[in-house]
């Protein structure tokens, strides 16, 4: 993942390597394997983490240095070399909304912890705008979200480096929402124009606008309801602070009623919660439903409407996400139900890389009657479950690995009607998870060598797990018939 130029490159053109230093590191907390597991109840976990905040320079939206922040969780296990897994975050509802600040307090951030338990090294970018970040976030900005992304990796190698821990060449991306969104950028701008730099192992990418130009405006500029108005101006405040033709004043946007209140939470006065809030009751008040459309001058939404042309319609197509193919195993997830973001951004993004030829190609409605928050479990758990059969987690030289750090010996694998486990040492508990984290086997099994009748199960992925002794062992098991 990490090839290292020539130091007469670096001596010769300083001014390339500005925009991924590391500046500060800010330990935040740590949890063992113990407490992810009684906190997550998913087997997968193994590791206890250490997690921290750095900060680091990126390049901002006008192309000035900018100093961002993000979070960056650390397995425990001295002994081993992770892979490396990059986490693009939702909308956030306030400027401290982000990883690197939420993670305890309950927040997204808590999303690599999970992740750092399962073994990875795992990356979360709080973005420009956002954490220590000043200027207005720049939101679903496809360039940015990438960029910050692509920098904290870069200075990842000089954190992890001081932290004594080693990481392979393996690069995941996954991110839901905003993340989604953000996500792609980041899968797209690596394999487009940085594969001699670092190489995209597995993406999946979840519920996230990716057709900014086309199905979210379509959405939006409709008779539509929709209790999200708040991203409308959000989006309008971001693509003005990145392109600086949208407006000269809010009120040249939005009606009077409205203006007032977008105005406010460019100037920082309100949060995008409250602003969220206020606009909805305002609609309601105005039109008898939450209509964003409803919030636009007349004048300006027809021209919108009718001029492909206009400046606004430009930048939002600037931000499309979806018209590539990715050559690396990627996955798409999303829900029908979503009350957030239309599912048919993922079904346009789907249908055009197959177009374009992506190889490695795939996507699942995880839940057609789940709605965007309920949409995060199932999707996320597919996501795992993606990830894990391609994870190599490696050990350093000159170390053991015991039996209680290993995995469970199994074969066949992919096994059909029957498995062998050999060598359990101890008296304990087998369980047997499917890719929606439901136990679909529990017994009791003595040490030594067993062999278990699997004819029950369905093809697919699945998680084995051993417990005894108060250790946990285990091992992905694919049936396949």
């Amino acid at each position: 993942m990490r090839k290292f130029l020539p130091i007469l490159v670096v001596l010769l053109f300083p001014a390339l390597f500005q925009a991924q230093t590391l500046i500060s590191s800010t330990f935040l907390g740590t949890r063992t394997s113990t407490q992810l597991l009684a906190q997550f109840q998913i087997p997968f976990i193994q590791y206890g983490i250490n997690y921290h905040r750095i900060t680091y320079t990126t390049t901002g939206v006008q192309g000035q240095l900018d100093t961002v922040s993000g979070l960056v969780v650390l397995p425990t296990n001295p002994t081993k070399i992770y892979p490396t897994v990059v986490y693009q975050h939702g909308t956030s509802g306030n400027k401290l909304d982000v990883p690197s600040y939420n993670a305890n307090n309950g927040g997204e951030g808590q999303l690599g912890w999970l992740m750092g338990g399962m073994g990875f090294v795992a990356v979360l970018p709080d973005y420009l705008g956002l954490g220590v970040s000043d200027g207005f976030h720049p939101y679903v900005h496809a360039a940015t979200e990438a960029s910050v992304a692509v920098d904290m990796l870069r200075a990842l190698d000089t954190f992890a480096a001081q932290q004594n821990v080693l990481m392979n060449d393996q690069l995941f991306i996954t991110g839901y929402s905003q993340g989604g969104h953000a996500g792609m950028a980041l899968h797209r701008e690596i394999e487009t124009n940085l594969s001699g730099e670092f190489t995209v192992t597995a993406a999946a990418h979840l519920s996230g606008p990716y057709s900014i130009g086309e199905v979210m405006r379509d959405f939006i500029l409709s008779d539509a309801v929709y209790f999200y108005p708040s991203y409308v101006p959000n989006t309008i405040l971001s693509y003005q602070t990145v392109y600086g033709n949208l407006f000269n004043s809010v009120n040249d946007i939005f009606k009077p009623d409205y203006a007032g209140l977008v105005q406010q939470f460019y100037t920082n006065q309100i949060t995008l919660t409250a602003l969220n809030t206020q606009l909805i009751n305002k609609l309601v008040a105005n039109e008898g439903v939450c209509r964003p459309s409803a919030m636009f001058q007349d004048s300006i939404l027809q021209n919108i409407i009718t001029t492909p042309n206009h400046p606004f319609n430009l930048a939002l197509k600037d931000n499309n996400v979806y018209d590539w193919a990715p050559q690396s195993p990627t996955r798409i997830f999303y829900c029908m139900a979503d009350d957030q973001v239309p599912f048919e951004n993922s079904v346009l993004t789907l249908d055009t890389m197959e177009a374009l030829g992506a190889p490695l190609l795939d996507g699942a409605d995880v839940n057609p009657a789940a709605d965007h928050g309920e949409c995060f479990t199932p999707a996320l758990t597919q996501t795992l479950f993606f990830f894990l059969p391609f994870q190599q987690i490696g050990m350093v030289s000159g170390t053991t690995s015991p039996w209680q750090a290993g995995n469970l010996s199994i074969a066949p694998n992919p096994a059909a009607e029957n498995l062998t486990l050999r060598d359990l040492q101890s008296d304990g508990m087998l369980s047997i998870v499917d890719v929606s984290g439901k136990m679909v086997f529990n017994q009791k099994l003595s040490a030594g060598d067993h062999v278990l009748n699997i004819g029950m199960l369905n093809d697919g992925l699945y998680l084995m797990r051993f417990e005894a002794d108060g250790k946990v062992w285990s091992e992905k098991l694919v049936v396949r018939k």
